[in-house]
């Protein structure tokens, strides 16, 4: 699930290269939805299955935010 990335990478180190197609789906979303800055390789690359997130967004971090608050 896209939230549980965005979760999990909160507090890692930027830029932070991802290699594993599920989490660069997730990054997908969450760069369509402006929660995160990220590379992606474009559609239908097969070469370089890689992307790298630059940052989690104010608007991620927003968002990470209210979801502590609902589960509180």
């Amino acid at each position: 699930m896209p939230m549980d990335f965005l979760r999990r990478i909160e507090e890692a180190s930027f830029p932070l290269a991802i290699l594993e197609e599920a989490d660069i789906q997730c990054a997908a979303v969450l760069a369509a939805a402006g929660f995160i800055e990220a590379r992606l390789p474009e559609p239908g690359e097969r070469l370089r299955r890689s992307a790298m997130i630059l940052r989690v967004t104010p608007l991620g971090r927003t968002e990470l935010s209210r979801l502590r608050r609902q589960r509180a």
